[in-house]
């Protein structure tokens, strides 16, 4: 790959205040050089020795790293553990009347689980799924609402060494059909409906309809439909599969010996969403993922015993798995999970939950963060936000504006913003900032975790000195990392470590550059940089830009062929408010975001044209299907899975949108600019 053009600096810096550092779990930047030091010096044996004190072992590992069929790496080998019981009873002795959850319903109903209830009710489920004829190594399909029944059936297969992959609850039919083929599992865990936004989504269902689409032989492995009656919604219950999940559990007994399994037993398998085309089924180990959960909760969160905890991603997605079914219960927080959505019944939901449940740390997504400033920027000086000391993002890049907006509205200017970089494969955080460490520049990732072997490289594997983009990567085996893809190492070995590369860096498929204070900046996927009139740009620098300017709430850039360019950037623009009707208000916008993204970046970087849309197609993780919007602004059929979109008919109200050139020149630019500002 060419060199891209970089063009994000860091202009404001942000350091940690003398409070946040005397109190830090990692103080200093000497203290992270020590760690640092430590792993360059004995890698194997940093790891190894992190594993002895924050695991409990039933059977200690006697190797640390087992590199002999890289890159199937193998972490503290022939070591026997549980993480259900490193979760749960290893609290039991020291503080088992602590709150674990605090769980808010859609409608604000507040339920309280302390380690002793939760550790209760997981060993009831785990025994329900055992007496159903769940077994060691099954695969679990579970498809349930945002729940403490969700974190209760995911720790439940932890227990008994059953093997679960979590389907967000709001996937279609075809989708959990695809996963129950692929997984081969035998049991599925819904429920009868979940509720968002005051309304009831059928969950049960759709299972249903997920079993009849499945071949004959996949349908027949089903011998257990297990429904959490959340909603009274009527459901058709199919005998001898079917069971509700309160009979079960009624019946169980509240005693379930863990099931000791090798480090390197599957805990889950989960599937990486339709905006990456075909899914692709990423399988975590049990040790070395529990024990990258348990370190970024500790460095990257800085936890404390008092901390009340709050990460709003589902547990469909990786997110809600490392940081709200795993890791925050292994360290033995209190934690805050959340059934509805940020902006039901007002937007100030999250402010108001902030405040009643006094939360410490919150941990959200830029997708969230942009849709608030555009719903209520001054809502949250409304509330008490004054329990919080520490706010995360998470799941892309963060604009410098957002960034901004989060740290002094929300952060009220003293909370230091972990702006985290991983993957589903990376299994918890690679590059992210020490809050008692870095200076933090808004949109920067800064620096990676100790034992994280981060670089830029060229398209040859050879690496770049600071202030050149090229492909992010880590240079060594961590144990957190992805195993392999569920029956299909090949497509793991060709995707995650290509010959290309040398095959022993793992390829993140992002480009970055680093600065010269050893900070990353994380440009964008490396088949979203467009090359425009022979220059390298990442569209992430663009999209930036964009939201950047006062009347844009999200923006989204592709590219389309373009005759002498090579390559022309089109953007996708959702306004703060309503889109103009009048063609020419409409004109002297999209020249003025035109102007605006030459004036922030460059004129190569400008936009070729403008299409304006109410939203951006996103699966319901949040995410921009590009690959979509690469096909409107290419005047090419969109024929592509569109199953996993939150609202598929947004692809055709998008389409039936003009697009609107930026280099029109209006007969009276100065009062149509006027007008377009007033108009947005």
């Amino acid at each position: 790959m060419a060199e891209i053009r970089s063009i994000t600096d860091g202009t404001r810096i942000f350091p940690p205040s003398e409070d946040f550092v005397r109190r830090a779990n990692i103080a200093g930047i000497h203290a992270l050089a020590r760690l640092q030091d430590e792993a360059e010096a004995d890698y194997a044996g940093f790891w190894g020795r992190r594993a002895k004190e924050e695991l409990l072992w039933h059977l200690p590992f006697r190797r640390v790293l087992n590199e002999t069929n890289a890159p199937f790496y193998r972490w503290f080998e022939d070591g026997l553990l549980n993480v259900s019981y490193n979760c749960l009873d290893r609290h039991l002795a020291t503080q088992p009347d602590k709150t674990a959850i605090i769980f808010e319903s859609d409608a604000g109903h507040v339920r309280r689980y302390s380690y002793r209830e939760l550790h209760a009710r997981v060993s009831r489920f785990a025994n329900a799924l055992k007496a159903r004829g769940v077994r060691k190594g099954d695969r679990v399909i579970i498809y349930l609402p945002m729940s403490v029944e969700a974190v209760i059936a995911m720790q439940a297969c932890a227990r008994i060494g059953a093997i679960h992959s979590v389907v967000f609850g709001g996937f279609s039919a075809r989708s959990i059909a695809d996963r129950i083929e692929d997984a081969d599992a035998c049991c599925i865990v819904t429920a009868d409906a979940g509720m968002r936004g005051g309304k009831p989504v059928p969950m049960k269902a759709t299972v249903d309809e997920a079993i009849e689409a499945l071949k004959p032989a996949a349908r027949s492995r089903i011998h257990s439909v297990i429904v959490y009656n959340r909603a009274g919604h009527e459901v058709r219950m199919h005998g001898g599969r079917d069971y509700w999940w309160d009979e079960l559990e009624m019946n169980a007994s509240e005693r379930c010996e863990p099931e000791w399994v090798d480090s390197e037993h599957p805990l889950f398998i989960l599937y990486t969403s339709g905006s990456t085309g075909k899914p692709k089924g990423v399988q975590h180990s049990s040790a070395g993922y529990l024990l990258g959960s348990i370190l970024s909760m500790r460095w990257v969160f800085d936890y404390k015993p008092e901390d009340v905890y709050w990460c709003t991603a589902d547990v469909g997605w990786i997110t809600g798995h490392s940081y709200v079914a795993y890791g925050p219960l292994a360290v033995g927080a209190t934690q805050v999970i959340f059934e509805g959505i940020p902006t039901w019944p007002d937007a100030g939901r999250f402010w108001q939950m902030i405040e009643r449940h006094r939360v410490t740390t919150f941990y959200t997504a830029p997708t969230a963060i942009r849709s608030l400033i555009k719903l209520g920027p001054e809502l949250p000086e409304r509330y008490d936000l004054g329990s919080l000391r520490l706010l995360g993002s998470v799941g892309e890049p963060i604009n410098p504006e957002a960034w901004l907006w989060y740290h002094e509205k929300v952060g009220r200017g003293s909370c230091p913003i972990v702006d985290t970089w991983w993957q589903t494969e990376t299994g918890s955080h690679m590059i992210a900032p020490l809050p008692g460490v870095e200076h933090l520049k808004p949109g920067s990732c800064t620096r990676p975790l100790p034992g994280i072997m981060a670089a830029i490289v060229d398209e040859h594997g050879v690496e770049l000195p600071r202030g050149q983009t090229g492909i992010l990567v880590i240079k060594r085996p961590f144990p957190s990392l992805a195993r392999t893809l569920w029956r299909d190492p090949e497509r793991f070995k060709n995707s995650y470590y290509p010959a290309e590369l040398g095959g022993h860096f793992y390829l993140a498929g992002d480009s970055a550059r680093l600065d010269n204070d050893g900070h990353f900046w994380i440009l964008g996927r490396i088949d979203d940089v467009l090359n425009v009139s022979g220059h390298r740009l990442g569209t992430a620098e663009i999209e930036s830009a964009l939201v950047g300017n006062r009347m844009v709430a999200e923006a989204a850039v592709v590219g389309r062929p373009h005759e002498i360019k090579g390559e022309a950037v089109v953007a996708y623009v959702v306004l703060k408010q309503s889109i103009p009707e009048d063609p020419a208000l409409l004109t002297a916008l999209a020249a003025e975001l035109g102007k605006w993204v030459a004036r922030e970046i460059s004129p190569i970087a400008r936009p070729e044209e403008i299409r304006f849309a109410e939203l951006l197609p996103k699966t319901r993780s949040g995410k921009i299907m590009r690959r979509l919007l690469r096909a409107i602004a290419r005047g090419e059929p969109v024929t592509q899975d569109t199953s996993t979109l939150e609202n598929p008919a947004i692809i055709t109200q998008i389409a039936k949108r003009a697009p609107v050139s930026t280099s029109a020149t209006a007969k009276q630019p100065e009062e149509n600019s006027a007008n377009s500002r007033k108009a947005a």
